[in-house]
């Protein structure tokens, strides 16, 4: 069995009114700020290791297992409150180590889990970072302004996941012989072409943490009558980022607004304006067949979604910075370790 945690790092476990969560940390007897760490969808606080290890001696890093991943409980997921079962959870972790206001820093996913939590809880954000963040609007069925392409954002949530995959993952497929399996997932996907890590074997364990089934990943669908025939339930966690369920574009309309990084790759397979994760732009690729063309079914612009809601999140008074990195996928903070933590030490001073 792989050793997934490294030489610095303390894994423990924090109790909370709300669930048992797993933990990461890197302590600082120096420490004068701390850093959250939020990852995203099929993963865990394992992928964070390296980049909190690099971080300077006065931060306290701290990492965390959404429920259903990692070492944290395996509760159910309510997707009718979009992703605020993870964010409260966060929020939860956050009391029960009183660390007060943190720099959040959230990835994918973790990314729209950090951005409802400054909306629910903004005294303890003082700064948020959003990497390869999901769209404010979600993930599939939306415009670029964000509206429903059709009412019941056909094609996104849990229904749009691969069946070979979830498979594999229950399995705990460690092998690379099927482009499902999640070694080649992780590498197609979560990083560009050609990238190589030795810690390949740390981040496959820490995919297959993740808890499948309806209440968890990927989650239930409903049935449609829009193209490609399923719309999102109200269970799990891919129905957490439907559109029907999430939109944290509110964010732009608070009265404090805490400075905002956002860094991603340009090669980010997950998360674009034309990302093959998106069912309509599967269909427009033929992948899929019957997709009823741009009209009614566009990809979603997820990039240009995000940039736009940040534009007005600055026009309204708060500090935003943006940083693309070329040649890197959907993980800058493995891809490119020291641009990353060059804007993160910016930000937060």
């Amino acid at each position: 069995m792989t050793d997934t945690i490294l030489p610095g790092i303390e894994s423990g476990t924090v109790q909370t009114p709300r669930l048992r969560a797993g933990v990461l940390r890197r302590r600082s007897d120096a420490a004068s700020k701390t850093v959250v760490f939020v990852h995203g969808n099929v993963s865990s606080s394992l992928f964070w290791q390296p980049i909190m290890l690099a971080l300077p001696a006065e931060i306290d890093a701290v990492a965390i297992d959404l429920r259903g991943f990692g070492t944290s409980e395996t509760l159910p997921v309510d997707a009718t409150r979009g992703v605020r079962d993870f964010s409260d959870d966060v929020a939860s972790v956050i009391d029960a180590l009183e660390l007060g206001a943190v720099h959040l820093v959230g990835w994918s996913m973790g990314g729209g889990v950090v951005m409802q939590l400054l909306l629910d809880r903004p005294e303890l954000v003082a700064s948020l970072t959003l990497q390869s963040t999901v769209s404010p609007y979600g993930f599939g069925g939306t415009a670029a302004d964000g509206s429903l392409l059709v009412a019941d954002a056909a094609g996104s949530g849990g229904g749009g996941a691969n069946p070979d995959f979830v498979a594999r993952l229950e399995a705990g497929d460690r092998t690379e012989e099927a482009g499902a399996s999640p070694l080649a997932v992780y590498r197609s996907s979560y990083v560009a072409a050609g990238f190589a890590s030795e810690y390949e074997p740390i981040w496959v364990e820490s995919m297959l943490s993740t808890a499948t089934g309806l209440d968890n990943y990927p989650g239930d669908a409903t049935a449609s009558e829009n193209w490609p025939g399923f719309a999102p339930g109200g269970r799990g966690v891919l129905n957490t980022m439907a559109p029907t369920n999430f939109d944290t574009s509110a964010i732009v309309e608070l009265e404090a607004k805490p400075p905002v990084l956002w860094i991603h790759g340009a090669q980010d397979a997950i998360v674009g304006d034309a990302s093959f994760f998106d069912l309509n732009q599967l269909g427009k690729a033929g992948i899929i067949p019957g997709w009823p063309g741009e009209e009614i079914a566009p990809p979603q612009p997820m990039v240009s979604q995000t940039r736009a809601v940040l534009a007005r999140y600055a026009a309204g008074g708060g500090a935003v910075t943006e940083v693309e990195l070329e040649n890197c996928g959907h993980s800058p903070h493995l891809e490119h370790p020291e641009a990353f933590l060059g804007a993160l030490a910016e930000l937060i001073g």
